[in-house]
């Protein structure tokens, strides 16, 4: 609404078309940042969650802290991640950073 006001007044105004050139700079701005940071950032985003959707018992995972795994069970928020013999722990499937093919260090 203020928006609105404040172009109303300057439109009346001679010299008006240099606050119009602004306005057009600024949505211009806002359809570079769009395409360079936004929109790639949002593709991203859609295939890390494909990924996680994909994801498996026994595959090899690494949570978005650096650790690295193997999954044992798939539960509905979460996944049982085997980080060593015998170690397992609970992580969500939000934390989940990649799948990997690295080999582990399990001794």
């Amino acid at each position: 609404m203020k928006v609105l006001s404040i172009l109303l007044q300057v439109s009346g105004q001679p010299g008006g078309s240099g606050s119009w050139s602004m306005l057009l700079v600024m949505v211009l701005l806002f359809v570079i940042m769009y395409f360079f940071m936004i929109r790639p950032q949002q593709k991203k985003q859609k295939e890390v969650q494909k990924m996680r959707e994909n994801l498996k018992v026994g595959d090899k995972v690494v949570t978005s802290g650096g650790i690295f795994g193997k999954i044992k069970e798939i539960e509905d928020t979460a996944f049982i991640v085997e980080i060593a013999d015998g170690v397992k722990v609970k992580v969500d499937k939000a934390s989940i950073f990649a799948a990997t093919n690295a080999p582990q260090n399990n001794k």
